[in-house]
């Protein structure tokens, strides 16, 4: 009894962990470019009663043992990086990849982050950036006074000035993709860091044919977040959560009964 209380202990740690991360997928079912996660769980140690296998006589061995679990684990949180839905906006400096791959970012600690919100912004000094203001990698400055800035499906951007009638290319913008992208670490705002899981990017123009996606201007990919299957895993979370807690209901109520013999 006082292993059944335990082990139906970890089943409620488990999903209560369950539903946080439900409810994070949840909050950021509007954030532009969202990869919502899903929980993995494992099952714990064994206590090994009778050794499956073992010597039941000297001629014959035990056929199916006896064990008993001592509960569940979390042990992953898996990144599904399903395409989210699109958004057509009709900014210039809005983009989405349509395909795999992630945008490159310069953080103000020099070091690359990588990102699918393509909502991106210009600084004083003209430098497409992200709404925190980090530049893009490689960089891309728009002249000041520019009339209009195009975006090829390749990250091509060109730009066309007063006085011109012939665009202008004034940078490139490139991509980056991984052996793991479930590897990625994320640290908020939209951002992932490489790790030894993912692999090292493989950076490349988009479109080509390392399988990184295009590019299309004036649309934003959404959070890939349903928020049906968001609810229906709410659901099944509170019910387990319930069971579990009924077993230590359960298991009380039997302790409270081994107390009371002999009195």
């Amino acid at each position: 009894m006082f292993r059944s209380l335990f082990t139906a202990a970890s089943g409620m740690i488990a999903q209560q962990l369950n539903l946080d991360n439900i409810a994070n997928n949840l909050a950021n079912s509007g954030t532009t470019g969202f990869r919502r996660r899903r929980l993995q769980f494992q099952d714990t140690l064994y206590q090994n009663l009778v050794m499956p296998g073992s010597a039941a006589t000297q001629q014959t061995n035990v056929a199916a043992g006896l064990q008993i679990g001592l509960g569940t684990r979390s042990v992953a949180s898996e990144i599904i990086q399903s395409q989210g839905d699109f958004n057509q906006t009709g900014n210039p400096l809005d983009l989405t990849i349509q395909g795999q791959g992630f945008f490159q970012v310069t953080l103000p600690s020099g070091e690359i982050a990588y990102t699918r919100s393509g909502a991106f912004h210009l600084d004083a000094q003209g430098n497409i950036v992200t709404a925190d203001g980090n530049p893009i990698q490689p960089a891309v400055t728009i002249p000041a006074g520019a009339t209009a800035i195009s975006i090829g499906a390749d990250g091509t951007v060109t730009v066309t000035q007063p006085g011109q009638s012939q665009a202008q290319q004034v940078g490139s913008i490139q991509l980056a993709i991984f052996p793991n992208p479930g590897g990625l670490n994320s640290i908020g705002s939209n951002l992932f860091l490489a790790t030894t899981s993912s692999g090292d990017p493989v950076i490349g123009t988009p479109g080509d044919s390392n399988g990184l996606g295009t590019l299309q201007q004036g649309v934003l990919e959404q959070s890939n977040v349903s928020v049906v299957e968001e609810f229906v895993q709410m659901v099944l979370a509170q019910r387990s959560y319930e069971a579990n807690s009924r077993v230590v209901s359960a298991a009380s109520e039997m302790l409270q009964q081994l107390n009371t013999v002999g009195r």
